[in-house]
């Protein structure tokens, strides 16, 4: 049969394709369902990829900009540098056409018709927009000279102002300083870092503290040169640091120069890049299992369309076109797989989204992360070409098994004419590959599932059970120092009266928060050499915080009330303990720490604790007494006889009480704070788990539709064995040794697959336990209890044949 234009062929296929596809609504829903969620999968995960690393900035030439990052050794690499070292890196190059300076913070602001709100912003060096090339949406944007001036977000300009032009020349009060604004931003620039969406930009001018860096590379400078010549210069500012610190490792710090054309690598990027990419490669194994397991499915349906096929050659159709029209119908499963899965892949992403803004803030990011997801051109891109590859891999088969059939065998339709030997090895060699890409699966499933269950167990020298954690804002509430310290003792006493509070203390930072202080000490009676030193950890409680807490205090005394006004006092940790006083009594020793002439009094000695990650070892660390100092700490923490969220009412009006003008601007758990700085541990391993079983309950449909589909073929030969003597259990064993010689197959291949992965995983997720055995064995076997269990209704079926029935089947 031919066709006037290839045109009308492919619309002819394309018609014909919907209507099989039609006929056969229970096949088509679940290979719809299949493709749906392995290109919904790998979708979402990709568009978040897209998002925090691909998408480029929206200015021109954005592949020219480039940033600076230091690396402070056991530290990851910061974009963090002086005011001193923008402008001698601005003023001693040759290859970019121009070095600017960005400051993020968080800004009050206020002003006529506006409620005093905390936005994000930013405070930017005059030069910021001119190099980057961002042009103002109406008015002019902050340059070279100005002060007390202010540029707004577009989307700040809609909410706050309705996008009046009268904006123009407005007065705002940022920081209690008042500005005049002079422009908005374009709608499409929302600033350099993902998830930081600066609603206000002020001038850098007379604005102390570090700030982050990024240039533009001259016309025909390479990336390559740029770092050489950085190389050399930060030598030059190295020295000079060096020489004006006390930190021996100051001179041990790495500079890099990266590409910025899709904004700065910092915060969000760098904590969820590598799980990220982890979990791309699990959806993308989870799409290879629904590719092998719909070739089965359609070899299959093809073999139950033989007939079909073979009168359609008897009536002049081309071998060709019966390939065409079978990879029509892929394709058009494909396309249906695709549409569905974009569709579940916004939600998808809106979860994952969801999961990854859960967690502990992020340093140098606000506590607030915006991130917006929204398919774009590479999003769609990537689904079709996903959607073609994928109608392709399991088209290929059956599109080639219609096109080497032979009519005659399939129009006699006798027992299982037209199944060959190649074809039959085929579906075996699919059902082997299935199982050897889940092994992988279910063994990276097990490796995730199992680093997240060890960072869950880890003994964090204290309790993180039934403890409520309550931070204080008294930056605006009139109070002073000795009135606040004051008012917390007796908020203390206050907090202890709630039913179901046993003790209450303070502690700042909070265990695990992320955040932190550190200083160099001299230990009076102790010489450190030079290279030996390493910066000590801070952290400022209150009294009963080690009994509150669940920190073990080993020798010595507790902090007490009475200590404000006395000598400072204060208490080390064991790691601290052993390193200066080897073993001997710290109790009664001195100490200074750099920048305070005053001395600390040892009194006592506690266990060691965890301090910003649950991953550090034990470092050295002193806790002082909060109330020694001018103004106490503001974070409390409660230990709790009940679910801690119950009394966190009683502690808000027990604070509103005491404290009017003081607002409680956080409460949450301890058992939360610690699993939020797991987030991406948590959402790799209950991913890929999620992923696993799909995978797995892919491969147990592959098994059964094959086994079933070959008992339904051999019910003949079946019937013969069993005339001749064949038990029923010998003929269930015929076709659970089929399944199990598959599913062992697929173990030999996919186990050294699986050994390779695991390796090339802990290069991306840190303090993987990539050396057990584990995992492999879990896959191994999970895998041959799914075949088990796949292979039991057929092998039931099978044996259960009627001879005689079988005999007459044909």
């Amino acid at each position: 049969m031919t066709t006037r234009n290839p045109f009308e062929g492919f619309w002819q296929d394309t018609r014909h394709g919907i209507r099989a596809l039609r006929r056969s609504p229970g096949f088509t829903a679940v290979a719809l369902l299949s493709l749906a969620l392995g290109i919904g999968a790998n979708t979402a995960v990709f568009s978040l990829i897209n998002t925090l690393m691909l998408r480029m900035l929206p200015v021109p030439e954005p592949g020219q900009l480039v940033e600076f990052l230091n690396q402070y050794p056991g530290d990851p690499p910061l974009n963090v540098f002086s005011q001193q070292g923008y402008e001698y890196f601005r003023d001693h190059n040759h290859v970019f056409s121009g070095v600017t300076g960005v400051q993020p913070g968080r800004f009050t602001v206020r002003g006529s018709g506006l409620e005093p709100e905390t936005v994000d912003g930013e405070a930017v060096a005059g030069n910021f927009f001119p190099m980057l090339g961002v042009k103002a949406a109406i008015g002019r944007l902050i340059g070279p000279g100005d002060s007390a001036v202010a540029v707004v977000s577009w989307s700040y300009w809609k909410n706050k102002f309705h996008l009046d032009p009268g904006v123009l020349g407005a007065q705002i009060v940022v920081e209690d300083a008042p500005v005049t604004i002079v422009g908005v931003t374009p709608r499409e620039f929302v600033g350099l870092q993902v998830g930081l969406r600066p609603a206000v930009w002020l001038p850098l001018k007379g604005r102390p503290g570090p700030m982050q860096l990024i240039a533009r590379l001259k016309p025909g400078v390479s990336i390559a040169q740029a770092r050489a010549e950085m190389a050399v210069l930060f030598r030059w500012t190295l020295e000079e640091r060096a020489s004006a610190s006390k930190d021996p490792l100051t001179r041990q710090l790495k500079f890099a120069v990266e590409p910025a054309g899709a904004g700065l690598a910092t915060g969000l990027r760098d904590r969820f890049a590598k799980p990220l990419a982890a979990l791309m490669a699990v959806v993308g194994l989870l799409l290879l299992i629904a590719c092998t397991n719909l070739a089965n499915m359609l070899l299959a349906r093809g073999a139950g369309r033989r007939h079909e096929m073979a009168v359609r050659v008897a009536l002049g159709a081309g071998r060709f076109r019966l390939m065409r029209q079978v990879l029509t119908e892929s394709l058009l499963l494909s396309a249906g797989g695709a549409l569905v899965g974009v569709f579940l892949a916004y939600f998808g992403a809106s979860a994952l989204v969801r999961i990854m803004t859960s967690g502990r803030p992020i340093i140098g990011m606000p506590p607030r992360i915006e991130i917006q997801v929204h398919p774009d051109t590479q999003v769609l891109l990537f689904t079709g070409v996903a959607a073609l590859v994928t109608g392709l891999l399991f088209g290929l088969a059956p599109a080639w098994s219609a096109f080497v059939s032979g009519p005659a065998p399939a129009l006699r339709g006798i027992g299982s004419a037209g199944e060959t030997r190649l074809g039959r090895l085929f579906g075996r060699g699919l059902v082997v590959a299935q199982v050897a890409l889940s092994v992988g699966l279910l063994s990276a499933a097990a490796l995730f599932i199992g680093h997240l269950s060890r960072l869950e167990r880890l003994d964090l020298g204290f309790r993180r059970d039934h403890i409520l954690l309550a931070t204080l804002d008294p930056a605006r509430s009139g109070y002073g120092g000795e009135q606040l310290s004051g008012a917390y003792r007796e908020l203390l006493e206050r907090l202890e009266t709630i039913p179901g509070v046993r003790s209450a203390t303070i502690s700042a930072p909070t265990p695990i928060s992320g955040a932190g202080a550190s200083r160099f000490v001299a230990v009076a009676g102790h010489s450190e050499r030079p290279e030996d030193r390493r910066y000590v950890f801070l952290s400022w409680v209150a009294p009963a915080y080690f009994a509150t807490l669940g920190t073990p205090l080993l020798v010595g005394r507790d902090f007490r009330f009475e200590d404000r006004g006395r000598p400072r006092v204060a208490i080390v940790n064991e790691a601290m303990a052993n390193y200066y006083f080897a073993g001997g009594n710290p109790i009664g020793k001195y100490f200074t720490i750099d920048g305070d002439s005053h001395p600390y009094e040892i009194v006592g000695v506690a266990g060691n604790a965890k301090y910003q990650e649950i991953r550090e070892g034990a470092r050295r660390m002193i806790y002082l007494n909060t109330f020694q100092f001018p103004q106490p700490a503001s974070s409390f923490a409660l230990r709790t006889s009940i679910d801690p969220e119950a009394v966190a009412p009683a502690v808000r009006r027990t604070v509103r009480a005491l404290l009017k003008t003081v607002p409680v601007a956080r409460v949450t758990t301890l058992s939360d704070q610690v699993d939020a700085s797991i987030v991406p541990e948590r959402l790799i391993a209950a991913l890929s788990g999620l992923f696993g079983a799909l995978g797995s309950l892919l491969v147990a449909i592959g098994i059964y539709g094959l086994l079933a589909y070959t008992v339904a073929r051999h019910i003949h030969e079946i019937g013969i064995r069993m005339a001749l003597g064949a038990t029923r259990g010998a003929v269930s064993r015929m076709v659970l040794s089929e399944a199990l010689g598959m599913s062992c197959a697929g173990l030999a291949i996919g186990a050294p697959v699986a050994d390779w992965a695991r390796h090339l995983a802990g290069n991306l997720i840190a303090d993987l336990p990539v050396n057990s055995v584990f995992p492999i064995a879990f896959g191994a076997v999970a895998m041959i209890a799914i075949t088990l269990v796949a292979a039991y209704v057929p092998a039931r079926r099978a044996a259960r044949v009627d001879p005689m029935e079988a005999l007459r089947w044909e």
